[in-house]
């Protein structure tokens, strides 16, 4: 009789041990898949963040866009949404009326600019090299600066619904004895487009100030 207590008592044993072990492996498990989890964010989150934004907010040919916007005495923000506006930086884009490339220019105003600029050897295929289109496109809208005296909004109502309306709206504006605004462009269209560009031109200086060179 007194012997089994004994053996009881020596049969708990390996089996508290047993327990302990896999207590310890469950909680190294546990710590690697912790670790691991931690790894994974410091690695996957940023990337995952720079695609989110790439796909809200893209931004490609940075580095054209840096050098146009200082050879032109542009805001190279300015200039990014333009193209945003434009096409959403999406290469080969062609509208109905004809317009081409990543700043949609029409084929009157490229030549028009190739003329300007001694462009000779222009030809219109050459809009869709991205470097010649944001060339192009920011010559028109260094020529829409001085001709608008840097007034952003008339610039931009200018290179979406041409200068020559544009003109026509300040003259009215400027005969009823007020400033011309946001608010007195007629066109809807273009009245949308000149917020946007203003709206997402203040998204590239805060996302985008690196590679803008700002």
């Amino acid at each position: 009789m007194s012997a089994r207590p004994a053996t009881r008592s020596s049969a708990r044993r390996p089996t508290a041990k047993v327990s302990a072990a896999r207590r310890r492996r469950r909680g190294l498990a546990v710590a690697a898949a912790v670790a691991t989890g931690i790894i994974v964010a410091l690695v996957v989150l940023p990337n995952l963040h720079h695609a989110v934004q790439q796909v809200a907010l893209p931004l490609k040919h940075e580095q054209i866009i840096r050098q146009q916007a200082r050879d032109k005495d542009l805001d190279p923000a300015l200039l990014a949404g333009v193209i945003y506006a434009e096409s959403r930086f999406r290469d080969g884009q062609v509208s109905a009326a004809g317009a081409l490339g990543l700043m949609q220019l029409t084929p009157e105003t490229a030549r028009d600019v190739a003329r300007r600029s001694g462009g000779f050897a222009f030809g219109i295929d050459d809009l869709g090299t991205p470097k010649v289109n944001i060339s192009y496109g920011a010559y028109h809208l260094r020529y829409l600066k001085r001709r608008f005296d840097s007034n952003t909004t008339l610039v931009l109502a200018a290179y979406n619904a041409g200068e020559g309306n544009v003109a026509g709206w300040v003259a009215d504006a400027a005969a009823a004895e007020r400033d011309f605004t946001i608010d007195d462009i007629p066109f809807p269209e273009t009245r949308a487009y000149v917020q946007k560009v203003l709206d997402v031109r203040r998204e590239y200086r805060a996302q985008y100030a690196a590679e803008l060179g700002l």
